[in-house]
């Protein structure tokens, strides 16, 4: 019996709703297709924090503004099928969202 190879696809934003409607089109396309999947597996969010100060602040007390950026990030684990692979091609991603694949 013949292992069969795993694609570890690794997805990324700074927008959680345009992240999640993505992934929801990766998860369909290989449940349509009756393939292994795994995930998608939240992983820790990432955030950016910036201190700035607040102009004109003049000679009194010194004012901050605090910038965030959070990036979230999703995992998923699917069976290497060529039907699939085509589809997940074909997916438009939108600009905002970061994709890398790895073959297993």
């Amino acid at each position: 019996m013949a292992l069969q190879r795993m694609v570890k696809i690794k997805v990324w934003s700074t927008d959680v709703e345009v992240l999640e409607d993505f992934v929801s089109k990766i998860v369909d396309i290989a449940k349509r297709s009756g393939v292994k999947m795994s995930g998608p597996i939240p992983l820790p969010t990432k955030k950016i924090t910036i201190r700035t100060l607040k102009l004109p602040h003049g000679e009194g007390k010194k004012k901050y503004e605090k910038w965030e950026m959070r990036i979230h990030k999703r995992l998923l684990y699917v069976a290497e099928d060529e039907r699939v692979m085509r589809q997940l091609i074909r997916v438009r991603v939108p600009p905002e969202v970061w994709v890398e694949l790895e073959i297993l």
